[in-house]
């Protein structure tokens, strides 16, 4: 199967002038500037097929929304080579642009004083879709988006989330194949968030979209992806599923436990092969090994008057943590 986003050695360099600071330093670099090169990206290197949503991650810097530029077309790369739907994405040929979108959730394409609907029939006409599929697909994506009734409002009257299902729909009108995503979420509270993150689990689902998108939002990750790249200083560090992630980085389990009368922390330490987070008596959170988790459970609700007790999974964002943290 041809991949539909192929990446092999990509690297990006930025040339940036350095000066100390003062009066005399700054004219100084005016007549004689000097020059440091940043590396952005580091020998990158992916394949991404038809349909895959995909997750990449790292820390300020690291080179995410670079490489995510890079793919749509807007910077060129330094080296190596990206291919995206077969074209070369820094050629910006008409067909390619036609058949992707990126989404930057600090970015704004609607038109600040005009109603959204005005920007949708602007980008009909640029990507030259045909009434019957634009009217299909803004009824669908506006469906989908419960977004009825704020169309007619001036984009500046809007609110944050607003804008965003607004800028979603602008970019899905042509129903693009790949669609880039950009901290998407950021800003937004966490009900809208949750409806965008629906949405674009239901729109891949009915489209086959092939989607990347970066956050910092750990909950976009967990909701609609099931394989992650991560990437640090701009190099890849990590490129599988978040489920072997997190088999292999979170080796425990949290256990939440209420009791019914308060018991000593002597007493739930004795307990051996658990380690306590937290404590006060009549509540607890513990760390266990997975590999052990249900028998500890068991011997806790034998020695200890439990009246509640919930396993949950270590959370993504301490996973990722940790990952980082070993690497480095």
């Amino acid at each position: 199967m041809t991949s539909v986003i192929s990446v092999q050695g990509l690297k990006k360099h930025f040339r940036v002038t350095q000066k100390k600071g003062g009066v005399r330093d700054t004219i100084i670099s005016l007549v004689k500037p000097t020059y440091r090169d940043v590396l952005a990206v580091d020998d990158v290197s992916f394949e991404i097929e038809e349909g895959e949503v995909v997750a990449f991650l790292g820390p300020n810097g690291a080179g995410k929304t670079t490489t995510l530029k890079m793919l749509s077309g807007i910077l060129y790369p330094t080296s190596g080579e990206v291919r995206v739907l077969q074209y070369i994405p820094h050629e910006r040929k008409t067909d390619f642009q036609k058949q992707i979108s990126l989404v930057m959730g600090q970015k704004n394409q609607l038109w600040w004083d005009l109603p959204a609907i005005d920007t949708f029939l602007l980008n009909k006409d640029i990507y030259g879709i045909s009434d019957h599929t634009y009217n299909h697909s803004l009824h669908e994506l506006v469906e989908l988006m419960e977004a009825g009734q704020i169309l007619n409002i001036p984009v500046r009257r809007l609110s944050l989330g607003q804008r965003m299902k607004c800028e979603l729909i602008a970019s899905l009108l042509h129903r693009p194949k790949v669609l880039f995503l950009d901290e998407p979420t950021i800003g937004l509270d966490i009900v809208v968030q949750k409806k965008l993150r629906n949405f674009l689990k239901e729109y891949n689902q009915k489209h086959r979209t092939t989607i990347i998108l970066t956050s910092h939002y750990m909950g976009d990750v967990k909701e609609i992806c099931k394989r992650v790249i991560l990437i640090n200083r701009g190099k890849k560090m990590y490129d599988g599923s978040i489920d072997e992630l997190v088999q292999n980085y979170a080796k425990d389990k949290y256990v939440a436990v209420d009791f019914e009368s308060k018991i000593t922390k002597t007493d739930l330490e004795a307990v051996r092969g658990i380690k306590i987070l937290e404590f006060d008596g009549s509540k607890a959170v513990l760390s266990i090994p997975r590999n052990t988790h249900t028998q500890k459970c068991a011997e806790l609700l034998t020695k200890f008057p439990v009246i509640d007790l919930n396993i949950r999974e270590v959370e993504l964002e301490d996973v990722i943590v940790k990952f980082y943290s070993r690497k480095v």
